[in-house]
């Protein structure tokens, strides 16, 4: 498993990532994925996999980054403390490895959110922070009511399919040295529906998997990482053997210009 520096930390964090957005897998799956390196898990209070996540990571906690959000619907002061008190508890440990905004919301106001954020760094419930969903616009926001610490994920969609964020967000991330958490990188299996050939192609002359391929060329991108989620062992292996290995520029080429 390749690792990448998360955000401008000193933290590694593999570039293969375990997602549990609609997870049905148990245990077993999210162990698996620890084994082979994939020592970062994304949850968040409003996929209701908190428990599992920390039934899963419990014998290796020391390990694994636990990544989980608050809800758009909770970013009042008071609410964004209540969720990581309740996040804490049921994902059995006594600091978040990573909490991040789930969406942004501007019915509550941002600096207020921000404030009860910093309260759970200072507290040390909390060691870093991201966001998700967020443009540059709504970052530079974001940080600016957060002056003591940095923002240091922005967790999006980002595939083959879904390349939006190529032409502002993901520069901006790169300049400012905000990982980018590629989520859905596999566009729900769409991406081998819709494949011209090339996927295959390419798989073929890598002796890869064509979602391997995909999710090598998510991070083929200097600081984006994926999450892609996996209810069987069988899938995690797939998904984690996406590491460790790099497409070649002309291959990167030839998937670009296909999607």
């Amino acid at each position: 498993m390749n690792f990448k520096r998360l955000g401008n930390t000193g933290v590694l964090v593999p570039e293969i990532g375990l997602g549990t957005w609609n997870y049905k897998g148990g245990v077993k799956p999210l162990r698996a994925g620890i084994e082979l390196g994939a020592l970062l898990i994304d949850t968040a209070e409003g996929y209701y996999t908190e428990d599992i996540v920390g039934e899963a990571v419990l014998p290796f906690r020391d390990e694994v980054i636990i990544a989980t959000k608050v809800s758009g619907r909770n970013l009042a002061h008071d609410s964004v403390l209540r969720s990581c008190e309740t996040s804490l508890r049921k994902l059995r440990t006594d600091c978040i490895d990573l909490y991040q905004i789930h969406w942004p919301n501007p019915v509550y106001p941002i600096d207020k959110t921000m404030s009860a954020i910093e309260k759970l760094v200072d507290r040390g419930c909390v060691s870093y922070v991201g966001v998700s969903n967020f443009s540059v616009e709504q970052i530079e926001e974001a940080q600016h009511y957060f002056p003591n610490y940095p923002i240091v994920s922005n967790q999006v969609l980002y595939n083959l399919n879904s390349r939006d964020i190529e032409k502002d967000l993901l520069p901006y991330c790169c300049d400012n040295n905000i990982t980018v958490m590629a989520y859905t990188p596999l566009d729900f299996g769409r991406l081998c529906r819709l494949d011209s050939g090339v996927l295959s192609i390419i798989a073929a002359e890598t002796g890869k998997t064509e979602a391997q391929v995909a999710l090598n060329w998510c991070v083929c991108r200097e600081n984006v990482i994926a999450i892609p989620k996996a209810d069987s062992v069988a899938k995690t292996v797939e998904n984690c053997g996406a590491s460790g290995w790099r497409l070649s520029a002309e291959q990167l080429r030839r998937l670009d210009k296909a999607f």
